[in-house]
């Protein structure tokens, strides 16, 4: 078999962490009167001036603290934004700023974001940097605010500073979160074009995996090869998240014979694969239900260095139920409970998911029982896959009794939870059940709009 021709031989994770880098549709661009300010187009200042000099770790916790307290006056506090900074505008410099553009990225706020970047630009110790301008960029696009992330990065070409590779990998990565794929595709293709005819954003590993990963998702093998054979031109070695993130991708995609395909490349640029790798070789072989390779593997994985995880144990678990393999999914169990693991409530779900494949409800009921009677948190992701097991198995009055006992177990509904239930019970045209949930829904405050209905009766 491939996988045995390969001869693999399993590194550690910390082959992965050292090759990891930091990677609108408003129409109306914000305008502003800034005043002069100095250029910086190389890395942000992490040193704030200071009479004292303190170490970095007490200067870093510091800036976290204080960054903390800004982001839950802001978020939580509801207190205005520029009241918020401008109470603290002694304490606060660009490192500061930088780190709540990440957090409020995460909360979604890409708006306040802007808001910050515009105070920024007013204040006396405010330097134009690549660096804020990327981080902002790379926020816009995973927002789908493309055409906010070309407007900063004309505002940072009008500020002085001169775009480097971060800029356009920030901005590769902007595009391709927009909707349209295929032109996002040709775009970020044409910006790979133009960064080999610039000197100082000539594409760098992060560029080519940022590529690699995208095509592998749109399915274009071509592209990815293409891509390959540009990668082994140039001076830049290919890392084990190049071949992870676009195996990955395939794995995902069902397309075994092209994941495999660069499995031989990684060997021939003997980039040792690690854990992750293992990972979604099980995963990707048992979704396509091609479990001799799988469990070949898992063998493998046992013989190495490498320990398995709790995600191996799962996605065999589930796999193996949705071919109906009862007896395997169990043993893949009773293996992890005798080499030490706890199963997560991710396991329990797979369990359950398991159980309810193979026609066993009473087994799936059973385990759901006894989490409750262990008083452990029951999470609403558990409470779904209960009752998307009721409504696999067509047992849609024991999902509408367990919806009504959810509130009782202290478990509550998501959009998610009335999404499967708003299918399954419109499959069947119980318009009863289906008034009941509709209250449930109006009840806990979800405004079932157009996309609700869409993602309800368009998944199969």
């Amino acid at each position: 078999m491939l996988f045995e021709s390969l001869q693999l031989h399993f590194a550690p994770m910390s082959a992965l962490s050292s090759s990891l880098a930091k990677y609108s549709t408003t129409t109306n661009y914000p305008s502003m009167t800034i005043p002069p300010v100095r250029i910086s187009c190389g890395p942000i200042s992490t040193r704030p001036k200071s009479n004292k000099q303190k170490n970095s770790t007490d200067q870093l916790e510091e800036r976290q603290e204080l960054v903390r307290l800004l982001t839950k006056k802001i978020t939580a506090d509801k207190e205005p934004l520029l009241k918020t900074l401008n109470n603290h505008v002694k304490h606060l410099r660009t490192e500061h700023c930088f780190l709540l553009f990440e957090e409020l990225g995460k909360q979604d706020s890409w708006l306040q974001c802007i808001e910050i970047f515009r105070w920024m630009q007013k204040q006396r110790w405010y330097v134009a940097d690549n660096g804020v301008y990327s981080k902002l960029i790379s926020i816009m696009g995973k927002k789908g605010q493309t055409r906010m992330a070309m407007w900063l990065f004309s505002e940072m070409r009008n500020s002085g500073c001169r775009p480097d590779t971060s800029v356009y990998n920030a901005l590769i990565t902007a595009y391709l979160h927009s909707r349209n794929k295929a032109k996002a595709l040709g775009k970020a293709l044409n910006y790979f074009e133009k960064m080999k005819e610039m000197e100082r954003c000539k594409p760098n590993i992060v560029t080519y995996n940022i590529l690699l990963r995208a095509f592998a998702q749109a399915r274009n093998a071509n592209q990815v090869n293409s891509l390959f054979g540009d990668l082994d031109e140039s001076i830049i070695s290919p890392d084990i998240y190049t071949f992870n993130s676009v195996m990955d991708a395939f794995g995902k995609n069902g397309m075994i014979c092209e994941m495999e395909s660069v499995l031989a490349r990684m060997k021939n640029h003997k980039c040792k694969p690690d854990l992750i790798t293992f990972n979604l070789l099980i995963d990707a072989y048992g979704k396509k239900q091609e479990f001799d390779k799988m469990e070949q593997v898992f063998k493998s994985l046992l013989r190495s260095k490498e320990k398995p995880t709790l995600p191996t144990f799962n996605s065999m678990i589930l796999n193996y139920g949705k071919a109906r393999l009862k007896e395997k999914a169990e043993n893949v169990f009773k293996k992890m409970i005798d080499m030490g693991y706890k199963p997560s409530f991710i396991t329990h779900e797979s369990l359950i998911y398991m159980y309810g494949y193979c026609g066993c409800i009473s087994k799936a009921r059973d385990l759901f029982e006894r989490l409750i009677e262990s008083k452990a948190q029951i999470k609403t992701s558990t409470l779904s896959a209960m009752l998307d097991i009721y409504c696999i198995n067509g047992l849609l009055l024991e999902a509408d009794s367990l919806l009504e006992r959810a509130i009782t177990l202290q478990v509550f509904p998501d959009a998610s939870t009335y999404k499967l239930l708003y299918r399954a019970y419109t499959k069947a045209n119980l318009k009863e059940l289906l008034h009941k949930l509709l209250k449930h829904i109006d009840k806990d405050g979800i405004i079932p709009n157009k996309k609700f209905f869409l993602d309800a009766l368009g998944s199969s």
